[in-house]
């Protein structure tokens, strides 16, 4: 059975040489969460990642409030203002999420960590913004992998495109609608589709486990909280535009 050095090797190969890798060859090797994250870590470090103390750009979520949430940090070469502009060809498979991402007000400790309830952390908020989460794997196997291969290959993050961001106010998420539009198909508008019903219903968890790995998670720290759409294909040649009422927009050409 490959050791998880070995996983490390592949992934960090997969993107170097942008060929996916194929989790048949290293089956077993993943056994709990914690060898998932610590894989993010080794990843994080061997692509030179790691510039500051904690990272400033993270992905948190989950698919329900009974489900373990999963998080993972973002490399800052792949976290673009709107409106942004890529080849597609950076990505394998890309989909795309529409998401609110939040930007925390002030310092959090690890102790102080421990002491946030789940939906009592609007006091760290200060701003928000849409955002646009490209998805995309570096396994072969793409959306089928394993959940804990996927969430070793950074929760299958290909890049974040950040929008305007604006002071944070509670908001009535249940009533909250999102319109996504890719290409010429007609916008698609959700409406209180948030699979945790309110976005900043997983940061006591997330802030737990960074600041388990990282120590102190500084005041300007930016998470990116889960879809409302699910998640959608594009392709080369197409305009993704997403906005929130009352929130803002964000775009994405590919």
């Amino acid at each position: 059975m490959a050791g998880i050095d070995t996983l490390v090797d592949a992934l960090v190969a997969a993107r170097a040489r942008h060929e996916p890798c194929d989790q048949l060859l290293l089956d077993g090797t993943l056994v709990t969460v914690a060898d998932s994250y610590a894989v993010q870590k080794q990843v994080a470090q061997r692509m030179g990642w790691l510039t500051t103390p904690c990272p400033a750009y993270w992905k948190s979520g989950g698919p329900s409030r009974e489900a373990v949430l999963t998080h993972a940090m973002l490399p800052e070469s792949g976290v673009w203002e709107s409106p942004a502009s890529a080849s597609a060809d950076l990505f394998f498979t890309p989909e795309i999420e529409a998401e609110i991402a939040l930007r925390l007000a002030e310092d959090v400790t690890p102790e102080s960590a421990q002491k946030l309830e789940s939906g009592v952390t609007d006091h760290l908020v200060d701003s928000m913004t849409v955002s646009i989460e490209v998805v995309d794997s570096r396994w072969r196997q793409g959306r089928t992998v394993s959940a804990l291969y996927a969430l070793a290959d950074m929760q299958s993050h290909g890049a974040l495109v950040l929008g305007e961001w604006v002071p944070y106010i509670r908001r009535d998420w249940s009533a909250q609608t999102c319109s996504v539009k890719i290409g010429q198909r007609k916008a698609a508008i959700f409406t209180g589709t948030h699979p945790l019903q309110d976005p900043l219903w997983g940061l006591a968890q997330w802030l737990r486990h960074a600041t388990s790995q990282f120590g102190t998670v500084p005041a300007g720290t930016v998470v990116t909280t889960g879809t409302w759409c699910g998640l959608l294909p594009v392709s080369a040649g197409q305009a993704v535009q997403v906005e929130f009422a009352g929130v803002g927009q964000s775009s994405l050409q590919l």
